[in-house]
């Protein structure tokens, strides 16, 4: 999975983030002096095709707010105003989740609970300890990139998680305004967490050593994973990786392009027939060159022809980007389905990122569960991402094919007003009904008799 990041990283990073990739995603050219490739890297800009898809379609599953179910309770409702004890929402907080796992094929979310401390080893903590603090369940995202591994056992069938382990930074006070970040490592088990501090013996040697410990209420890991390419227990590829490829390939199209723009751009004088060393040039618009006999002087300038070509590749490139990100939207028949699911949607269609949409649902349903768990309630509820997935990118080609449809009487008045609406053009707040009226009681519109 980390090669496929390699990839996806810098593309999600913007330009400073493929500059300082360097040579994995822009190779230097053969005999090339390293002052050249540095400045020419230092020119170069990428087109942000894969990190803006990715935008566009997150922004399509978050397109109306996440529903909370009726069955989630009060205490587990009031936790999705501050999801991550960070003051972002349930809304905010799944919209960032669900764009990593977009982007890189997996994201992982811990169910928390604060450390206590009660001033005395002995004495376990009370309720009033834990609103005194505040103390309550939070998510924390952990992004793939942070994980180091895990343990997974196979009980009866069903795989178990009996091992996670990822990287995490924290920020202690350094000295009296200073802040210092320490990276550690936790390591999680069922009913019980650990963490690890690197440190430096005598001889200056590295090691990983336990820094911290404590237990859980829970008898499991409250671990979700969000798959939207699932290839495995805890594995994924990002879906869209191909679109990734044809950006990192474009990044390199683009800067050979630029380069032999610069190069173009700059003619050069040529001079032929003196072999005399004492003869003096004089270049400008004021001035003029007396040549020996048989001299001769031109400028030197490129054809263009591989600019042409350049330009054109750069543009078959961007195309065939907009054809794999568009991938996401088009429909396809949904792989397995369970006979209660054939039976209520049989013959639907689904587009990946309806599916991606409708794991999202699970993963957040699962973190409320275990919101409950750690509140000691016995059920968290389900929640609704209602999300855009129309394949409708240019509104304004389909609006003038309704408007005909309508004028020639092949679609009504209220469907015309509803594919309004899906399309933002009116407001969802204005109801067909009161439309209605409103149209009974106007006068004749422009052209009507």
């Amino acid at each position: 999975m980390r090669e496929d990041w390699a990839i996806v990283d810098p593309l999600m990073g913007g330009t400073r983030a493929m500059r300082e990739a360097g040579t994995a995603l822009l190779p230097k050219w053969p005999k090339e002096e390293d002052c050249d490739y540095r400045k020419r890297l230092s020119l170069s800009t990428l087109f942000p095709a894969y990190r803006e898809t990715v935008k566009n379609n997150a922004g399509r599953v978050f397109a109306e707010p996440i529903v909370l179910g009726e069955d989630v309770p009060p205490q587990v409702a009031e936790l999705t105003q501050d999801f991550d004890r960070q003051g972002n929402n349930l809304q905010v907080w799944a919209k960032s989740f669900f764009t990593q796992a977009l982007s890189h094929g997996l994201c992982h979310a811990l169910a928390e609970y604060p450390k206590i401390q009660t001033g005395d080893d002995e004495r376990p903590a009370t309720l009033a300890d834990a609103k005194a603090i505040n103390a309550r369940p939070y998510a924390i995202m952990i992004r793939p990139q942070q994980v180091i591994g895990w343990r997974v056992s196979n009980r009866n069938g069903q795989y178990s998680l009996d091992q996670f382990r990822y990287m995490e930074s924290v920020e202690e006070e350094d000295g009296l305004f200073g802040i210092k970040s320490i990276d550690q490592i936790r390591v999680l088990t069922p009913g019980a967490w650990q963490t690890y501090r690197e440190t430096k013996d005598d001889k200056d040697n590295k090691t990983w050593m336990l820094y911290e410990e404590g237990s859980t209420s829970l008898d499991h890991i409250a671990l979700t994973t969000l798959y939207t390419d699932r290839t495995g227990f805890m594995t994924a590829r990002p879906p869209l990786l191909e679109l990734a490829y044809l950006n990192a390939k474009h990044w390199q199209s683009q800067s050979d392009q630029d380069n032999i723009l610069h190069v173009a751009r700059v003619p050069m004088l040529a001079i032929s027939g003196i072999d005399d060393d004492s003869w003096e040039l004089k270049v400008g618009t004021a001035s003029a060159t007396k040549l020996p006999k048989d001299g001769d002087m031109k400028w030197v300038e490129h054809t263009g022809a591989s600019i042409e070509a350049g330009r054109t590749s750069l543009a078959d490139l961007e195309d065939q980007m907009r054809v794999a990100g568009a991938k996401l939207l088009q429909k396809d028949k949904q792989a397995v389905k369970t006979a209660t699911q054939a039976e209520e949607e049989a013959a639907q269609e689904l587009s990946p990122l309806q599916t991606m949409a409708s794991g999202l649902e699970d993963a957040l349903d699962q973190i409320l569960q275990h919101f409950a768990e750690l509140s000691d309630l016995p059920e968290g509820g389900h929640v609704q991402v209602q999300g855009n997935f129309d394949v409708d990118f240019a509104p304004e080609t389909t609006l003038p094919l309704l408007l005909n449809m309508a004028s020639q009487g092949r679609l009504s008045d209220e469907t015309l007003f509803s594919e309004m609406q899906r399309r933002n053009v009116v407001s969802s707040d204005i109801k067909w009904e009161d439309e209605q009226a409103k149209i009974a009681t106007q006068g004749p519109g422009l052209g009507v008799l």
